[in-house]
Parts: C-alpha cells; sequence; structure tokens
C-alpha cells in the first residue's frame, strides 16, 4: 500500500475531525499531494493540495478557512484537519500524489491514489 487515507467518521454539523494519509515509496517533500472528496454519485474533487513546485496550498473556495493541509515529513505522513464541518462536506476522502504545482487542483494531476476514508456529516 502506498497510500493509506484514515481518520473518517460519522459527525455531527459544526463538528471537526482530522484525517491522516500514511504514505510509503514516495517521499511527502517531493511531490504533490492533494486531498479530494467524492459525494455519492459525484466527481471527485480536490479540498486541498500542496504545491511541489513551491509547497503552497491551494483550497477551494468551498472549504476555505475550515481545512487545513498538513504534514510531518519525519513521519511522512499528510493531514486534513477539517473544522465547522457541514452536510456537504460528506463523501469518502482520498489522499494522492503527483505532480500539481499551480492553478486549480485537479483529480488529473494525480496518478496514485489510496484507499478512502469515510466523512459524514449528519446531525
Amino acid at each position: 500500500v502506498q497510500l493509506q487515507a484514515s481518520g473518517g467518521g460519522l459527525v455531527q454539523p459544526g463538528g471537526s475531525l482530522r484525517l491522516s494519509c500514511a504514505v510509503s515509496v514516495y517521499t511527502v517533500d517531493v511531490y504533490g499531494i492533494g486531498w479530494f472528496r467524492q459525494a455519492p454519485g459525484k466527481k471527485r474533487d480536490a479540498v486541498s493540495c500542496i504545491s511541489a513546485s513551491d509547497e503552497s496550498i491551494w483550497y477551494p473556495d468551498s472549504v476555505q478557512g475550515r481545512f487545513t493541509f498538513s504534514r510531518d515529513i519525519e513521519k511522512n505522513m499528510v493531514y486534513l484537519e477539517m473544522t465547522d464541518l457541514k452536510p456537504e462536506d460528506t463523501g469518502v476522502y482520498y489522499c494522492a500524489i503527483g505532480w500539481f504545482t499551480s492553478g486549480i487542483c485537479t483529480a488529473e494531476e494525480f496518478g496514485r491514489w489510496g484507499q478512502g476514508t469515510q466523512v459524514t456529516v449528519s446531525s
């Protein structure tokens, strides 16, 4: 297994979760890394990506200020801290490695995917 996401669960609206992604084979400070969300019947959308070139972090407007990407280079782990969760944040969350460098982060820029972890936001 090269990427393994964990930390999902059921949380009430307004709650928080921290997702983790354990990475092997690849080093997290060399590649672009992304967190993606896929709701039932919808395409996989990026919710946070770190650039492989300048380490800038991209967020879509829908999660800006609520989600925070971080990484631990020593442990080769990446994290997604999610706060003030909303029902529309529900979905399977995936971590991925690729060549994202700038602009809008999309799934097409990532070539290695881990198994996802389910996040359900519901009262």
